[in-house]
């Protein structure tokens, strides 16, 4: 039977329509079932902390759970090849930080994945520097004793670290090399783990994030010596930054969430808009400034730009210091 040129027109612009209508259906829908954040690290840390907060907000927003799974190891390869993997459907989030999405590439020769090419950035979450800290015991008071300790007594002193190309540890390396001193790094699974046994003595020094250590440095548990970012932060007023001591030095992080590529733009837009009226919430925001940090909001393709540009900066810090996956 021949159809009418008109009536076939109609039902062949209907046909193209469908699946744009059937997407846009879906993303209305978004969320109809529990939502995972995969998280890199350890419970406890600072990404840790963050998803935990952006999850609650977004279950309470969107009416549904937003599940927080921790899948620590391989420098947090194993939770990202865990989120590439998955249905590119809203269902999986990633939590990252700058070194997995960065460092990767730099630091690991045989990935099953590209992270600019398989992970969709959806948002970010916050800024924030980190700070070096040392056990009570250590005989240094200023980043100016430490840095003298460290030359009289070379390779004595131990830093620990929560992974290979992790900030903590590309932060200390890019501190040693600048300040023309040899420290031991010592890694572990976590900011958690880490901060445990420089808790106990077991380690010396330490890079973390303010989020995960500000409380132990309030309570005179930590002492902090410089925050790694290139101004004071608002947190730790009094602390002074490396830069006064090591001139041109800085390092900061920051958290965000992706997606598998694949998933849906009108999700991803619906996940930035929520997780941006997180950041500007009034709550949400003295929450964050009471652990040091900043909210971070902007557009998928902010972070995308953000990504590309801090994954330059950290390749070279890697190849000064002949970084190594663990």
């Amino acid at each position: 039977m021949k159809l009418p040129r008109r009536r076939f027109l109609r039902l062949a612009v209907a046909a193209v329509a469908m699946p744009a209508v059937a997407r846009v259906a879906s993303a209305q829908a978004y969320p109809s079932r529990p939502v995972r954040i995969i998280v890199g690290f350890a419970a406890g840390g600072s990404s840790d902390i963050g998803a935990r907060l952006i999850g609650q907000w977004l279950q309470e927003r969107l009416g549904r759970p937003f599940v927080i799974e921790n899948r620590p190891g391989a420098a947090t390869n194993i939770a990202t090849e865990m989120v590439v993997r998955a249905p590119p459907d809203g269902y999986t989030l990633l939590v990252f930080d700058a070194p997995p999405a960065t460092n990767a590439a730099s630091l690991y020769e045989k990935l099953d994945f590209n992270f600019i090419r398989d992970i969709a950035p959806v948002a970010g979450i916050m800024r924030l520097p980190h700070v070096m800290v040392v056990n009570p015991a250590f005989p240094a008071k200023t980043l100016a004793e430490l840095i003298a300790y460290a030359k009289a007594n070379p390779g004595k002193m131990s830093i620990a670290s929560y992974g290979a190309g992790t900030i903590s540890q590309v932060a200390a390396a890019l501190f040693a090399s600048m300040a023309a001193i040899n420290m031991v790094q010592v890694p572990y699974r976590g900011s958690a783990p880490a901060l445990t046994d420089l808790l106990g003595g077991q380690v010396q020094a330490m890079f973390p994030a303010t989020v995960s250590s500000i409380e132990y440095i309030r309570a005179g548990r930590l002492r902090a010596l410089a925050v790694t970012a290139a101004t004071r932060n608002d947190g730790l007023p009094d602390i002074p930054t490396v830069g006064q001591f090591v001139p041109g030095y800085e390092a900061s992080n920051w958290y965000g969430i992706g997606v598998p590529t694949g998933t849906p733009p009108e999700i991803i837009g619906n996940l930035n808009k929520e997780i941006n009226a997180g950041l500007a919430d009034a709550k949400m925001k003295a929450r964050l400034a009471d652990l040091g940090e900043t909210p971070f909001p902007g557009s998928p393709a902010d972070f995308g730009q953000l990504i590309a540009e801090e994954t330059e900066k950290w390749r070279k810090v890697i190849r000064a210091a002949n970084i190594k996956a663990e």
